[in-house]
């Protein structure tokens, strides 16, 4: 359930509101707006007082300075968060607080919590809060709950506040609230949006522009998408600041411009930053830019930066130009008999394997359809070396020769290959490989493409049907099947819906909500769905909810409220919303309240690591990395990893998913990108970028977290607010580089106390 859908992975969407409170709320932010905003405070800080006998202590979210909340206070807010409970006479009154990090802390509650009730509260906090830090989280937390009611005061302080930092998490929210507005809300998308311009071009006017302002809005541009941003971001292209070049060509990247490719190639050629380059790569690729095709391909061969080298091939891949094959071949060459070498001594998969699946993957790309003998014998090659175990090379082999791939080894007697059955990541690549033989021949058409499809689709049925195939690989094989449409596909796909996997039935669920509305399928899901409903892992529930309210009727609705009086919080939300925006019923109280797995010895343990040093030394098949855990930003997700770690949770599992310039992900016990421990967590967003080397928990919607967490190789600003931050890499960030799809976590070490306090990276050792 925690796998990270990662181009851009789906974070979670708060639950919506009745439109009568969102009514209220406008009217409660509008008169605070209208009373308070002549009277800016000048953003002083204030003095706290902590009137408890014991306190602990809260790291702000940004450099510099720690304050004192005491215990008591923060256990019930850390409770408030755990059970997504907003009250005004509880965390409301903490926003008044005497002691500025309460206020501070109970804001970032708020925020987490996502009710718009509290809207009204943190947005008259932000307009007369006089201290910088308990504003500025004000702004974050209306961000986080992502409603347009709180676009007014954040206009405001944009506007007409001297503080950078609260500006900055103004603008930073106003991207969030305009991101999640609804198609029908455009015009005022775009009025927000165009407050994110100005704010970018106000500071481009200034003789030193604030950095931390610049760096937010160009991700809230990114995040609106608001018209003609392009041509404003682009102005940063030439920023003095590697960062702020580097975000604003990730913005462009994102927002698909064509815009600015002639600095952008600039940038490419002669940037001495190679995050820099790769952005400038991603960005040409992203606007198919014809005229960069030069430039790129000097790039992916010759950079010395593995992260600009595999932009600049993917960059190639969205050109399609014929001409980048050969080079490229010529790098695979080379590459590849590295790798080989490599393997013969028994190193544990290379970190040739990453540049060479970027490779493989833009020459199916550019030599689609081509036959070409020199791309087969290298894609054949790649696939010994592999063990047929890599999706990427398989599609590209398809894509590139699609008759003599379905007719050559290993489709002769395919079933009958035990040893090949048995690897479920084979069986999976390879169909994932047929799969894409369907999309092939629907362009082309004619006898020949019928042929193919009804081999390709034989294989498929052989595997969709045989009780040995691997049930990890299953759902590839039904998505695979699926994509050739056949007759009788909505009757396969019931079948699956009493397999024992949960990632099986889910995928057969999510695949029959794209049918035509049907009474047996209906029937099929609704019969289904009390099983699924209690496992731990709720993939397959959420998937048959979602299914369900596709059919339409009232067979199925009646199903779908069955699931709002389960245990799993995510399950009745996902109930409430289904029905609620259908006009089906409105979901009872209960769907708003968590019944939380978390006890108090739970929350003790976890606040008692706060302004503690902790350290998790993670030893992997490349060598070892040290990470510094963040109890202080996220206390239960720290938590979970160590309790995890202690429990040898991690050893052994790989890591199923490396993506260069992107993220390393592990943590799965499956190894599929689907697993978890059977259990789910909050998320615990908070204020700490995702720099290079930055842990975050990976998701596949809000509060989904588990055991999967990840790696990011380079900064990736689009994360920030999206997905928990609970520790850093700080020292092995080369292991990271070098760690390839499947390597291994051998072990993590846990240090806390005196352990902790005494470690230091082994540069700094005397």
């Amino acid at each position: 359930m925690d796998s990270m859908f990662i181009t851009d992975h789906k974070a979670g969407r708060r639950r919506a509101r009745p439109a009568s409170l969102q009514l209220k709320t406008r009217v409660l932010v509008a008169l605070s707006v209208l009373s308070l905003c002549a009277f800016l405070p000048a953003d002083a800080p204030a003095q706290g007082t902590a009137n408890a006998s014991r306190t602990i202590s809260l790291q702000r979210g940004r450099a510099g300075g720690v304050a004192s909340i005491p215990q008591e206070t923060l256990l019930r807010i850390m409770r408030a968060e755990d059970e997504r409970r907003w009250d005004l006479n509880d965390l409301g009154i903490l926003l008044s607080d005497a002691n500025a990090s309460v206020r501070r802390r109970a804001a970032l509650a708020a925020g987490r919590i996502g009710d718009e009730a509290a809207v009204a509260s943190l947005s008259a906090m932000l307009l007369r809060e006089a201290n910088e830090d308990a504003r500025a989280m004000a702004a974050f937390a209306l961000g986080e709950i992502e409603s347009a009611s709180g676009a007014d005061a954040l206009l405001g302080v944009l506007r007409m506040s001297k503080s950078g930092e609260v500006r900055a998490r103004a603008v930073e929210a106003l991207g969030k609230i305009a991101a999640a507005l609804p198609q029908a809300q455009d015009a005022r998308r775009q009025e927000l949006g165009e407050a994110i311009l100005s704010a970018l071009s106000a500071e481009q006017r200034q003789p030193k522009p604030d950095r931390g302002v610049v760096m937010m809005a160009l991700t809230a541009a990114l995040r609106a998408r608001p018209t003609n941003a392009a041509k404003t971001v682009a102005l940063y292209l030439a920023s003095t600041d590697a960062r702020v070049r580097a975000d604003a060509a990730n913005t462009l990247a994102r927002l698909r411009a064509k815009e600015a490719t002639e600095r952008l190639r600039q940038l490419l050629t002669t940037d001495t930053d190679a995050v820099v380059r790769a952005n400038a790569a991603r960005a040409l690729g992203a606007a198919e830019d014809q005229s960069s095709f030069d430039a790129l391909l000097l790039r992916s061969t010759t950079d010395a930066d593995e992260r600009v080298r595999t932009s600049a091939v993917r960059a190639l891949a969205s050109l399609k130009d014929a001409r980048a094959a050969a080079p490229l071949l010529q790098r695979g060459e080379t590459l590849l008999a590295s790798y080989i070498a490599a393997r013969a001594k028994g190193a544990p998969r290379p970190s040739e394997l990453n540049e060479l699946l970027e490779i493989a993957t833009t020459v199916g790309r550019t030599l689609a359809g081509t036959n070409n003998e020199t791309a087969v014998g290298f894609l054949r090659r790649l696939r010994d070396a592999f063990e047929l175990s890599a999706p990427e090379v398989e599609i590209a082999f398809a894509r590139v020769a699609p008759v003599v791939y379905v007719r050559e080894r290993p489709f002769n007697n395919f079933s009958s290959r035990a040893a090949l059955m048995q690897r479920w990541q084979s069986v999976s690549s390879i169909a994932q490989g047929l799969g894409e033989i369907a999309a092939i021949t629907s362009e082309t058409g004619g006898n020949s493409a019928v042929s193919l499809q009804a081999d390709a689709q034989m294989i498929l049925r052989t595997l969709a049907n045989n009780a040995g195939t691997p049930p990890l690989a299953m759902p590839d094989v039904l998505r695979a099947v699926a994509a050739y449409k056949p007759l009788d596909l909505a009757e396969v796909l019931r079948g699956k819906l009493s397999a024992s996997d949960t990632i099986v039935r889910a995928t057969a669920a999510e695949l029959l909500g794209e049918l035509p509305a049907d009474p047996q399928t209906a029937r099929a899901l609704s019969e289904a769905l009390p099983k699924s409903l209690e496992e731990p892992l709720n993939d397959a529930a959420l998937s048959i909810l979602d299914a369900l309210a596709r059919q339409q009727s009232l067979e199925a609705f009646n199903t779908i409220k069955t699931a709002l009086e389960v245990p799993d919080y995510i399950v009745r939300r996902r109930a409430a919303s289904l029905l609620k925006a259908n006009a089906r019923s409105d979901a009872p109280s209960r769907v708003e309240t968590v019944a939380t797995q978390n006890k108090l010895a739970d929350y003790q343990r976890a606040l008692a690591r706060t302004g503690q040093r902790v350290i998790a030394q993670v030893v992997t098949d490349k060598g070892q990395f040290t990470i510094e855990l963040l109890p202080d930003e996220a206390p239960l997700n720290v938590d979970n990893f160590v309790v995890l770690a202690r429990r040898k949770f991690f050893d052994g599992v790989t890591f199923h998913r490396v993506v260069p310039n992107f993220v390393i992900q592990g943590g799965d016990p499956r190894g599929d990108g689907n697993g978890g421990p059977g259990y789910q967590i909050r998320c615990e967003i908070n204020m700490i970028p995702y720099a290079r080397g930055a842990v975050g928990m990976a998701l596949s919607g809000k509060d989904t977290g588990g055991s999967q967490w990840f790696v990011t190789h380079s900064p990736q600003p689009h994360l920030d607010g999206g997905y928990t931050v609970f520790g850093r890499v700080v020292e092995g960030m080369e292991i990271v580089d070098r760690i390839a799809r499947g390597d291994r976590i051998l072990g993590v070490r846990v240090l806390e106390g005196r352990q902790a306090a005494g470690w230091r990276p082994a540069a700094r050792r005397p």
